[in-house]
Order: structure tokens, then C-alpha cells, then sequence
């Protein structure tokens, strides 16, 4: 009996092996079809997005040029002589613009998100200061103190810009 189990034995073992190795080449196939199908699907979502990152990119950049000081003075003309409405209409202008692109942060790199919000705090802190400055005594006068100190100092929307397109040449 034990004569013939050996041959048995001896026949099973070359057909224990061919199917141990086909069973780890099925399973590196699909393991590199899967990996495959993940790389497809990335690539398709990356086509989807890339349209979506470049727009809220877009819009920062409006939000940005609307929120510079510069410009927001310009824009919105004091609607009388009380230093205190107007800057509270400026630092509500700011904030409205914002909240209104608050969204775009999820296409946005954190960085230059952070830089965004800086930029919008450093605006709203230079409002506030020129309203507290003691020979501010009327929203027009105001407005030339903001416009002086924009001109000594630059916008500080200009740096968050420089972000915005430095991400974007990134993107390409």
C-alpha cells in the first residue's frame, strides 16, 4: 500500500506547485488591474477638476483685486462725512465679498488659502487703522490715509496674488 501512494504523492506534488503559481500570477493580475482601474478613475477625476480648481483660482484673484484697498475706495464713495459708517461699510464689503467665495477653498491649496485670509485681515486691519488715526475727522479724509498708505506700503492683496498665480503655474 504504501507503494502506491508514494507515486501518487510524487504526481500531486508538480500539480500542487503549477497551481500555487498560477494562483499568485491570478492574484498579480488582479491586483495590477485594480491598480490600473484606481489610475483610470484618478485620471478622469483630475480632467473633472482641474476645470473647477482653475475657476475658484480665477475667482480669488477677482476677490483679491475687488478687496484692494485702491480699489474698494474707489469703488465704494463714502455716503457722508461719518468715518466710523465708512468703515463699516468697507470691512462689510470685505467680508460679504468673502463669505460670498468662501467655497473655494476645497480647490485651493491650504497655503495659499491662509494667504487669502491674510490678505483679507491685513485689508480690514489697514481700514481700521486709518479710522482710528486722530487726524482722520471725515470718511473723505479717511480715504486719502488709506490711499497714502497703499501707496507707501503696496496692497496687501498684492502678495496673495503673487500665491494665486505662483499655485496656477504650478498646476501646469
Amino acid at each position: 500500500m504504501n507503494i502506491e501512494i508514494v507515486p501518487l504523492v510524487i504526481s500531486l506534488i508538480p500539480a500542487a506547485l503549477i497551481t500555487l503559481v498560477a494562483i499568485y500570477f491570478f492574484k498579480l493580475h488582479t491586483n495590477n488591474e485594480e491598480k490600473r482601474r484606481r489610475f483610470l478613475l484618478h485620471q478622469e477625476n483630475q480632467k473633472q477638476a482641474f476645470p473647477l480648481r482653475i475657476q475658484a483660482y480665477e475667482r480669488m484673484a477677482l476677490f483679491l483685486e475687488r478687496i484692494s484697498p485702491g480699489k474698494l475706495v474707489t469703488r465704494m464713495a463714502p455716503v457722508g462725512e461719518d468715518k466710523e459708517s465708512y468703515e463699516s461699510l468697507l470691512a462689510n464689503t470685505i467680508d460679504q465679498e468673502f463669505e460670498h467665495n468662501l467655497t473655494q477653498q476645497i480647490y485651493l491649496s491650504n497655503e495659499c488659502w491662509n494667504t487669502i485670509i491674510a490678505a483679507k485681515n491685513a485689508t480690514i486691519a489697514m481700514i481700521r487703522r486709518a479710522s482710528m488715526n486722530e487726524s482722520v475727522d471725515s470718511a473723505d479724509k479717511m480715504r486719502e490715509v488709506i490711499l497714502t498708505e497703499l501707496i507707501e506700503k503696496g496692497a496687501p492683496s498684492d502678495t496673495a496674488l503673487a500665491r494665486i498665480k505662483n499655485d496656477v503655474s504650478d498646476l501646469f
